[in-house]
Parts: C-alpha cells; sequence; structure tokens
C-alpha cells in the first residue's frame, strides 16, 4: 500500500510494545500453531472504512490519519470473542449457588423446579423492552472488558412466543449496541413443564419453530443440550438435522454432565461447535478431530461449579481447534469478563497465555464461522481490536481478574 493511500486513514495505532497478530493461514489454530501469536514489536495497526488497512512496524507508517493513538508500552491484540453465552435472561439465581455450597448437585437443583426452568419462568414474564435493557446493560460491561463479538443463545423461553421474543431481542440488541452479536436457536435447552409428559412432542415443536427462525433470519445457529436427562441422542439428530435442513448450522453442548455421544454426534453432522466436553469419550474426539469441529470449552463453568475441567490439553495434543468462551449465563457461570477467562483456561486446562489468548480470538472466531472477517489482526478484516495497559501480553491471565483494557476499537472507531 502506498503512502498515498495511507494517507487516507481513519485510525492509527502506533508505537506498541507489542502488537499479536494472530495471523496467518486462514481457520483455527491447532497444536503447536496455538502457541504463536504472531507478534509484531514495536507496531501499528491502521484502520479505513471499517477495517484494517495496516499491520506491521511503525516505523513503516511514518504517516498521520483523522484519529492516531500512540500504544507506546502497551499491547495490541484482536478483540475478545465470546462465542458461548446466554445473555438474554431475566432474574437470577443467588439461592441456587448457596444450595451448591450446602452440597446440593445441578441435577438435585433441577428436580426441584430450580436450575434453567427457574430461569425460563423470569424471563417468560419480562417483556421485550425488559430484556432489551438487561441485555444493553450486560454488553455494556462485557465491552468495557475488551469483547467484541459474542454469541447468544436463546432457550430460556421454551415456548414458541418466548424463544421468538428473546431472538427478536438480541436482533434488536445487534442493531443498537457496538458489539456483533450472532444469534443461535436453542428451543432445546430444556423441557417445559408443559411438556413434562410428552418429551417427542415437544421435540416436535421445536422443530416446527426452526423455519420461522430460519425465514425471518433471527439466528445463525440451532443448538441442543445433548446430555442424558435432557435430550437424547436421536433426539438431538432431528433438531439439528432440522435446522440444517433450514440453512442454520448445527452446534451442541455436549457431554457437559457424563459422556452422552454428544461429541459423536457433533462429528457426525459436521457441527461447528461441540461446547462444555468435560467427560467425551475417545471416539467422540475422534470424530471431532475428523470434522473439524472447534471444541469451545468454558473454563468459568467448571470453575463456578467446582467441577473437573476439559481435558483440553488432550483435545489440543489431538489436532482438536479448541476456543474458549464464557457460558454467560445466572446458573452456572454468572462470568462476563473474557480477560478472567483467559487467566481461568491457563489455570485449569494448563495453557500457555499465548495458547488461551488464541483460544478467546481466532479460534474462537471459528467456532462462530466469522474467521474471514474478525479473530485476528490482518489487512481486510474488520478493524476489531483493543489496546491494553500492559507492556507484555503474559500479564493478561498473570494479573488474575484485573481489567486491563485501555480502548476498545470497533470497525475503526474507538468506542471505549
Amino acid at each position: 500500500m502506498s503512502k498515498e493511500q495511507l494517507k487516507k486513514m481513519d485510525l492509527i495505532v502506533k508505537n506498541a510494545y507489542q502488537v499479536l497478530t494472530f495471523g496467518g493461514p486462514r481457520g483455527a489454530r491447532t497444536g503447536r500453531d496455538m502457541s504463536d501469536p504472531v507478534i509484531v514489536e514495536d507496531g501499528a495497526v491502521a484502520a479505513k472504512d471499517g477495517r484494517i488497512a495496516f499491520v506491521g512496524a511503525t516505523a513503516d507508517l511514518n504517516i498521520n490519519a483523522d484519529e492516531v493513538i500512540d500504544a507506546r508500552g502497551k499491547v495490541v491484540m484482536p478483540g475478545f470473542i465470546d462465542s458461548h453465552t446466554h445473555l438474554v435472561f431475566a432474574g437470577s439465581r443467588e439461592n441456587e449457588f448457596a444450595m451448591r455450597l450446602a452440597g446440593e448437585t445441578y441435577m438435585d437443583i433441577a428436580r426441584k423446579g430450580g436450575g434453567i426452568k427457574s430461569t425460563v419462568k423470569s424471563t417468560r414474564e419480562a417483556s421485550m423492552d425488559e430484556l432489551f435493557l438487561l441485555g444493553k446493560a450486560r454488553l455494556d460491561e462485557i465491552l468495557k472488558w475488551g469483547t467484541t463479538t459474542v454469541e447468544v443463545k436463546s432457550g430460556y423461553g421454551l415456548d414458541t412466543e418466548n424463544e421468538i421474543k428473546i431472538l427478536e431481542t438480541v436482533k434488536k440488541l445487534d442493531s443498537e449496541h457496538p458489539i456483533d452479536l450472532v444469534a443461535t436457536y436453542l428451543g432445546a435447552h430444556d423441557f417445559p413443564v408443559e411438556y413434562a409428559n410428552d418429551r417427542d412432542g415437544y421435540v416436535d415443536q421445536v422443530i416446527s419453530d426452526i423455519p420461522e427462525v430460519a425465514e425471518r433470519k433471527l439466528a445463525k445457529f440451532c443448538d441442543v443440550f445433548c446430555e442424558k436427562g435432557f435430550y437424547s441422542v436421536s433426539q438431538s439428530r432431528r433438531i439439528l438435522e432440522a435446522g440444517l435442513e433450514h440453512g442454520l448450522s448445527a452446534k451442541l453442548h455436549a457431554d457437559e454432565l457424563q459422556s452422552s455421544g454428544g461429541a459423536e454426534l457433533a462429528g457426525e453432522l459436521r457441527a461447528v461447535s461441540a461446547d462444555h466436553l468435560l467427560c467425551p469419550s475417545e471416539a467422540g474426539l475422534l470424530a471431532m478431530r475428523n470434522s473439524g469441529t472447534v471444541a469451545v470449552l468454558l473454563p468459568g463453568t467448571s470453575f463456578f461449579l467446582n467441577k473437573n475441567p476439559a481435558p483440553a490439553r488432550k483435545m489440543v495434543d489431538m489436532g482438536i481447534p479448541v476456543a474458549i468462551a464464557s457460558d454467560y449465563n445466572p446458573g452456572s457461570s454468572p462470568i462476563n469478563h473474557m480477560p478472567l477467562v483467559v487467566g481461568l483456561a491457563c489455570l485449569q486446562y494448563g495453557f500457555s497465555p499465548a495458547q488461551s489468548l488464541a483460544a478467546a480470538t481466532v479460534n474462537a472466531a471459528r467456532a462462530l464461522s466469522l474467521d474471514r472477517e474478525v479473530g485476528s489482526l490482518e489487512v481486510g478484516k474488520r478493524a476489531d481490536l483493543i489496546v491494553l495497559d500492559v507492556r507484555s501480553y503474559l500479564e493478561v491471565p498473570y494479573w488474575f481478574g484485573r481489567d486491563p483494557v485501555e480502548r476498545v476499537i470497533k470497525g475503526g472507531k474507538v468506542v471505549v
């Protein structure tokens, strides 16, 4: 790119001690490639019309722009991508937190009417305007911590009217908030009390709602809680195949509570991702590796529930693409700060800081089929980046719980 062209840049961030680009071949990083963040020292990034136009050494960019940010002594990297959340909900479940501390299990609480069903009741009672305001406040907080793209699942409605209400709320939030939202239809999150004795009937209802969700472009993905006690493999397959027929790519909540065949199904259907995966089988992991399915791991959930973490190191060694996400929800992970999730992945999985950051950016983009657009700092991609008030990226997980974000740049504009 000529200097004459570069003079027309909208934004330049320069003099960064480190620019983590995660550049390279398109797609997720696997194996050893997760350990290389592709650093430019004394680096710069330039943006034009919302896209990245230059990434390289500051010495190669001795020009000006409409806005120039001096990132001397700081780190610049892609904005975090949170590829698994349940952000739109009403109510809270702090009472269940106390119950778990007293020794009750997730399933114990669910049998007493708690768990997902508790949030379903509160969410059904909330208006779309109320859900919008709750969601906006949460996104405002998430943005300050450096997250620029968020996946949001439905699943707290469990009937046609309220599932659509949640997805419409996500669509409105996406249009009015700086963060880009990616919607997932999760009508099969649990079984509503109305169908307690007719589970296959509710599966039919979920499937019958898919054409409207797809036609109105309310979701990009279809997801199912494939787990013993929830949706069987055969029920999950029916729902996901119906989604695929209508253009909704497949995701799964898989093997969270026990090995349930979810990872195998993800591989069979070539799902974009299988999430949780605390208890996958060897056959399931091999199926995921062969299909290229991303393992979206949720260290905040296993931490908050005090459960053994997913076998993340094994997945990396097998060549499975691994992403991390918050699983932000009111029951099992009321955590929405991705820098904290990055630290938890280091502590729980033994990831290096570079691996953990790759899992929260470039691999998370792949888990949302957005790897052509975001997740790395490369020419042509969206100019979604963050400036961190640290001298080395190693400090992000080290200063555990601290907010390292000084600026958030979304589409080439400073939004925080």
